[in-house]
Parts: structure tokens; sequence; C-alpha cells
């Protein structure tokens, strides 16, 4: 057993003294017919990234060899992450090892000077940094990137914060990272796409262990808890160690890792790993299922245990992948003999072909960037596979099926969140009493009902404000609500409303309380709750009597139907008591007109006056006392209505609508500094000039009762205060035009926000928001007529109100004249009938006289007939 492990030892001395041959340009071989050159490399061995290239580029240079029998040699110098080494050691390659090409460095510091020096020379340089500028490639025609743009995972990442709903994150980066800018203006475009935002931003400068502990305990206290680190290898390992010394790695924190930390997780120890426990990665996709990969990852192992052997994992990761690739396109471009410089660059940008990171293939100096990315979940001494993220295809499970985020909540597997919790943290923790909440509060309110903030000085100077008002009530009767305590203190703000909203934007406070006005253009600074108050805006004008100068008051009492049946039932019964008593009343006969006359007279005299001649017919006397009845009822009606008319204010605007004021040239008036100037001007179309705005809320009253202005324009929630104040001067008329109500604001994507509009929403539904109002409009009521008299007096007297009445008096008429037109007939048809007899006997008596004496007799008895018979009384 011994024996044989001392040949396994034998035969690795072997193959590393060979590697290191050929690595300086020494082969074994003396055949030289498939030799193509010589290939430079520059790599930071004291990091696991340059390692691990260092290691992938001679194997590639192997691989090359073993398949296509042409050999290239290959010079690695190392850095040591230095730029100045970097560029001692480009000058070596090229002026005394007669390199074609180079390969790295891993910086972009690094790769500047080295390229400037290759562009001199005309030497391909393949760049390995992270990020290259766009003007790099321009400015110097031999440098070439060969990794790939990984800016795509900030889209990743944002992906992420929607899929769990956060919608505040913290950035940590490094300061002196030259990627830093790109990266954070990708990750900011992205999150906004998504509906959150970059809360914090915190540099950390490498190897300052303060400043480091110091930011971290900043974000101890703050409120977000997801954050997002882009830091490289060593410094991401300090941070996660500091945190968990910290607490920091606990539950409710969210930590999302980018590469390059996350594609070296694996590269870790088992202590490192341990601090990390539940953070989330996007890391750079490498197909391992592939049969090239999988020979490669042999390879690598072995190679990489035998020249590294403190490194405890020896896993490639895609900085690996990458450096072999890029290796592997500069072999290709100088397969052919003889040829020149510039020919072999053209030979790498016109590469094609599928390498261990993908298709390789080159647009403007630069290869393809990276759109799929994976997402890890570290747990125990590794990480698990979540899914994975492909550019404009979103989450899923492996990398052949796509789901977006809003049809698969599955697509990525159960995470273990740090604190060992499977519960999605909510990302955010309420302020502490340490640390409580700054809101601003508007002193320049124009209704000091809705937010007044007064100052008091004590005897040594030092200055207290108080702060009272509907929107402060509603605001402590909101945080009644919420599930948690929510520590604040209230800051007077002496600016406008828009000022107020930015310096939220700007982080000077945490929220603002008072009566800010929800409009479009504040979103872009803030997000609001759910509107407090009636969202409109009015217009007010001053009143005016309704009866004034008009003729025609006097009938204003009764509606036109109750004139028309009390003139119809008058006449009415006028008619019947003259038809009962004509025969009893001398004064009641004579010509047609002046029975006519006599007609009319008595049936509307009786209304304001007795009759006072006697009646004669019982028929007429109970007709006569309804009549008066009625006529008693109506008069004492008519006469209450019309004093009420002439005496009480009935008032009226005046002015209808706004095109009334538009066409009449008026001028109108609004808060000055607000939005509704605009709205009037723009919206409305209200002419410039002939919009007044005002400083103060006690200017409008004055200038609306001198005509300044003619119409005032006003929040409805304000509209309301100013009428309790002026309410027998002014009324609101017009349309309510729509604009946004009374809100509070917080920051975009606050995690508090939710929770209040909430609560706000439960204090609305328990009616507790209206009590509040009517609290506060109460306060400013003043000695008004009772609404419910106002509207009765308002209105004409109808029909409604008194039919009952008339069909009394109707009906007691109808029944009278019923019974004398009876009883008239009765006596009328006795009458006759009593002649008709008498005729008969005559007849029989007298029948043999002449024919003169029938007719004298007939003529006699006709005569001595009675006119008013007994029988024909009139009643």
């Amino acid at each position: 057993m011994d024996n044989f492990s001392a040949f396994l030892s034998f035969m690795a001395f072997v193959l590393l003294l060979k590697q290191i041959l050929i690595v300086d340009g020494i082969s074994d071989t003396t055949k030289d017919d498939g030799f193509m050159g010589i290939l430079g490399a520059i790599v930071d061995n004291s990091s696991r990234i340059g390692k691990e290239e260092s290691v992938a580029m001679q194997i590639a240079v192997e691989d090359f060899f073993n398949k296509n029998n042409h050999r290239l040699d290959l010079k690695i110098r190392n850095s040591q992450g230095d730029p100045l080494q970097a560029a001692i050691a480009a000058r070596s390659l090229i002026n005394t090892d007669q390199v074609q090409a180079i390969l790295g460095p891993q910086t972009w510091e690094e790769v500047s000077l080295v390229a400037e020096i290759g562009s001199k020379s005309h030497i391909p340089i393949m760049s390995l940094a992270d990020a290259t500028p766009e003007w790099a490639t321009e400015l110097c025609t031999f440098l070439v990137q060969a990794s790939p743009n990984k800016l795509k995972q900030m889209e990743a990442i944002a992906a992420i914060v929607q899929r769990w709903e956060w919608h505040q994150v913290t950035i940590i980066y490094e300061d002196e990272d030259f990627s830093a800018p790109a990266v954070l203006s990708h990750l900011s475009n992205a999150l906004k796409e998504v509906g959150a935002e970059i809360s914090h931003y915190v540099a950390i400068e490498p190897f300052a262990s303060s400043s480091l502990s110091e930011e971290l305990e900043r974000l101890k206290i703050s409120q977000n808890r997801v954050f997002v680190v882009h830091l490289s290898l060593p410094l991401a390992v300090e941070l996660f160690e500091k945190a968990k010394r910290m607490k920091m790695m606990e539950k409710d924190c969210v930590w999302i890792i980018t590469d390059p930390f996350a594609s070296l997780v694996l590269s870790l120890n088992a202590s490192t790993i341990s601090s990390m426990q539940g953070i989330v990665g996007v890391k750079s996709y490498i197909p391992k299922n592939e049969t090239h990969f999988r020979d490669f990852h042999d390879k690598f192992c072995q190679r990489f245990s035998l020249e590294y052997p403190e490194e405890d994992n020896h896993e490639p990761s895609i900085f690996a992948a990458q450096a072999y690739d890029a290796a592997w396109t500069v072999a290709l471009a100088m397969r052919e003999k003889k040829q020149g410089r510039q020919q072999i660059i053209s030979n790498i940008l016109q590469s094609d072909f599928n390498g261990l990171s993908g298709n390789i293939n080159f647009t403007s100096q630069t290869i393809a960037p990276a759109h799929t990315f994976q997402i890890i979940n570290v747990k125990g001494e590794s990480y698990i596979e979540l899914g994975f993220w492909s550019d404009g295809r979103g989450f899923s499970e492996t990398t052949g099926e796509s789901y977006t985020l809003q049809s698969s909540t599955n697509a990525l597997g159960l995470v273990s969140w740090p604190g060992g919790t499977r519960v999605t943290p909510k990302g955010w923790s309420p302020p502490t009493s340490a640390n409580p909440l700054k809101i601003g509060v508007p002193t320049r309110a124009s209704f000091k009902q809705y937010v007044e903030v007064e100052m008091e000085k004590d005897h040594l100077g030092n200055i207290s404000c108080s702060y009272k008002g509907l929107a402060i009530d509603v605001f402590k009767a909101t945080l009644d609500e919420l599930p948690f305590d929510l520590p604040y203190h209230f800051f007077p703000f002496n600016g406008t409303f828009d000022a107020l909203v930015e310096q939220i934007h700007l982080k000077k406070f945490d929220a603002a309380v008072g009566n800010i006005v929800i409009l479009a253009n504040r979103y872009q600074h803030a997000e609001f709750t759910a509107p407090y108050t009636e969202s409109g805006l009015v217009m007010i004008v001053p009143v005016r009597s309704r009866t004034r100068e008009k003729a025609w008051l006097f009938i204003k009492p009764f509606t036109n139907a109750m004139w028309v049946l009390i003139g119809a039932t008058s006449i009415y019964n006028g008619f019947v008591i003259w038809l009962i008593e004509r025969n009893h009343c001398p004064e009641l006969k004579g010509s047609i007109s002046n029975q006519v006359g006599t007609l009319i007279w008595l049936a509307f005299s009786t209304l304001f006056s007795l009759n006072r001649n006697k009646l004669k017919s019982n028929l007429s006397r109970i007709t006569m006392v309804v009549w008066l009845f009625m006529a008693l009822v109506i008069t004492q009606t008519y006469t209450a209505k019309l004093t009420s008319l002439l005496t009480l204010p009935q008032l009226e605007p005046t002015v209808v609508d706004v095109f009334a004021l538009k066409n009449s040239n008026a001028m109108v008036g609004c808060a000055g500094v607000s939005y509704i100037s605009k709205y009037l001007e723009e919206v409305l179309h209200f002419r410039q000039n002939n919009i007044k705005n005002f400083s103060g809320s006690d200017e409008y009253a004055p200038a609306l009762r001198s005509r300044e202005v003619a119409a005032l324009f006003l929040n409805l929630p304000m509209a309301k205060v100013f009428l309790a104040e002026n309410c027998k001067s002014f009324t609101m008329t017009g349309p309510t035009y729509n604009v946004g109500g009374f809100g509070f604001a917080f920051p975009r994507g606050s995690q508090l926000l939710p929770s209040v509009t909430q609560a706000m929403l439960k204090v609305s539904e328990k009616g507790t928001l209206q009590d509040l109002e009517q609290k506060m409009l109460a306060s400013q009521k003043c000695m008004d007529m009772d609404p419910e008299e106002d509207e009765r007096l308002s209105h004409s007297v109808s029909l409604s109100h008194f039919w009952l009445l008339f069909v009394f008096t109707g009906g007691t008429s109808s029944m009278a004249l019923a019974i004398y037109i009876f009883r008239a007939y009765n006596s009328m048809s006795m009458s006759k009938h009593n002649v008709i007899w008498k005729l008969m006997m005559a007849v029989m008596k007298h029948w043999g006289n002449q024919r003169g004496r029938f007719s004298r007799k007939v003529s006699d008895i006709a005569q001595t007939t009675p006119t008013n018979s007994p029988n024909a009384t009139e009643y």
C-alpha cells in the first residue's frame, strides 16, 4: 500500500513538472511541426479567480494540442492584483517573450494599462474583467472583452424582489469598484420597472474594517431589511462574518448576493459558509451537463488540487470556464501559420462556437452578454439550486421551461431564509424608539382646521411646537389601528407642499402629514395613503336674494295648480249658494250680466270677509259654513307663507356655472402656489390674467364680497370649512371637478404604506373619521335656521297639503246642490199634476159649454193656480 501511494505521488510530480515546462515555454517534444506561437496571460494568483483562470488556461492549451495537434506555448505572469505589476508583466511578455496575444487581467484597472501597451504593439488583449467601457474598445482596436457583461443579473434581482413583494432594497457595493456605477444604474432601473426602489446606497471601502462595522450598525437600526450585496470575495466574506456577529443574519432579514461573489460560494470554507446561511444568490449559469464541461471538470479538479492544495474546494466556477474559452478562442485564431497580428484579432472577432460558458461570438469587440442566471440558496456547507432566470422568460425550474412571475409562483424552490425559517421575511421592520419616524408637517396650511403648528418659546429661548387639526387627529387615530407601535416625531416644515413631498424623496423626512393633495406629479417623489377626505374641486360664489325685484311675489305662497283649484272651488261654491238663495233675495235677480257679477262677487268675497246677508236655506247655510272654514285655513296659510317670503332670505348663487364666468371675462380666485391655478388655466381654460392667487384664507371672503373676484375655487374639504364659517353669504355651485383628496405621503416603495393605508381604512369604516370631521366643522358652524324649516319655507304650498279640505268643501257643496235639484224637481212635478187634474174636472163638468167658455175656464184655472205652491218651497 505504501509503494502504491509513493507511485501515485511520483506520477503527480511528473505531471506537474511537465506542465511547468510547458507553461514556461519549454516542451519535452522536439517536434515543432504544430507550433503556432506563444500566448501570454496575466492573472492574480493571490485570488481564487486568478488561480482558477491559471489552471483553466493550461487545460485549454493542452486540450487544443490533443485535439488539433497544434502546440501553443503559454506564458503566465502574476500581477498580484496590482495594475502597475500588470503593466510590467505585459511589457515583459511582449518585449521578452514575444507573445502574439495576452489573456487577462481580471480587473479593469489592470486591463486599462495592459490594453494601452498592447495597442501600441498591436497585440490582441483578451480582457477577462467583469466590465469594460464601450469607449475603451473604440479607442483600443486590439482590446477584446472576453468575459460577458452580467448586468442582466440586476433584472433577475428585481424579479426576486417582485416575486416576494418587497418594495425597497439597500445595496452594498465596493467604493472602488469600476463596475459599480453601471450596476447601480441597471439595478435602479430594473427595480422601478417592478414598483420598487433602492432606499439606501452603502459604499464600502476596501481594507477599512471600522467603516464596515459602522455601516452595518446603521443598517441594523434602519427599517429596510432587504440587502443586495455586490462585493468582491474578500470583502463579502468579511461583511457576512461581521453581520452574523451583530445578529443581522437572523429572521426578517433578506440578503441577496451577485456575481462574482455568488459564483465563488463553493470555494469558501465551512466556517465562512456558516455565516452565510439563508442568503439568496444570483450566479452565472454554466451548462454543467454538457459532455465537454464534465470532461473539463474532472481535469480541473485534479490539477487544481495539485497546484493549490491550500484551497478547500476544487470546483470550477464561471471564471474558469471563461478563461478556458478565451484561451481556446485565441488558439483557434492563431491556428494558421505565418499570419500577422491584425489577422489574429480579425479571426478572434469572427469566432462562433459553443464553449464551456456558452456560445462564443463577438459584436464590436465584445462577447455576447449573459442572459441566463442560476438562483441559489446557501444552506449547510453548500447551496441548493432554486431555479433559473432568463431574460425575457422569467423564472423556471430548469433551463428548458419558462414561467412568468404572474403565471407561476412555484417556479422557484422553497427557500431557507436567514434564521432557518421558511416563512418569507417582510423585508422591513417598524421603527423603534431609538430611531423613530421623522414626519414633516406643513406650517403654511391655508386652513388651520386641518393642520396648525403653534410654536412657543420658553424663558430659555427653546422653541417647542404643538400640532393640531383634523390631519393630526386622523393620523393619530390611524396609528391606534396599527398592529404594532410606530414611534414618531413631528417636525415643522416652512415650505410649499411640493417641496415637502420632495423632502421625503431626499430622505429628509420619513413621511409627511397634513392637508396634502394627492397629485400625479407628486408620485415621482412619494406615494400616498388612501385619501382621508372627499376629493374634488368646487366653485364658491356669493349669494343674492331670489325674491328681490320680483313683481309676482304675491302668487309665490301657492302653486299654480293650487291657485286654479281655489278659484274653481270658490266659483263653484258661489254658484251653489246663488242658485239656492236667488228666490229669497231680490239682489240675486235681475239681468244676466247683473246675476253673473253678483255670483262672482259672492264667490270671492267669502274668502276675505264673512257674508253678512242672512241666508234663508239650510242647504246654503251648510255650504257656507264649510266654505268659510276652508277660506279661513287658506287665507291664514297664505298670510303666513307670504310673510315668510318677505322676511326670511331666499338666496340663489350669483353665478350658475363656469361658462358664465368665462363668457363674462370675470376674475376668479384660488389658493396661491397650488395646483388649482394650473388646473383652471389648462383644464377649465381660464385666461391666466383672469386668475388671482391668494396667499391666505382670510383674503377669500373680502374678495368675494367686494366683487374683486366673481368666484373662488377650492378643494372640497377646504370649501366645507369656508362655508361653515361663511354660511349666509356664499354657496357652492356648479359641478365638482375630479381631483385628488388629502392623504399622507410616504417614500416610494415604503414598507409602512400598506399597513398605514389599511389602518386608515379601518378608521373610516368604524365611523371615527366622519366623527372627527363633523367635530371640526361643528366648531366653525354659524347660527343658521333649521334646515328642515328652511326647506319647508322655501317651497310653495301645493295641492298635496290641502286636497282633503278641497274634497270636503266640494263634496258638501255638491251634496247641497244635489238635494236642491232633487226637491225642485219633485215640486215642479207635483205642480204640474194639480193643474192637469183641475183641467180634467173642468172638462167633465162643463163638457157641454161652448168652446169659448171652455177656453176662459181654462184661463181662469191657470190664473188661479198659485205661483209659489207650498210644495215648491226652496231649500
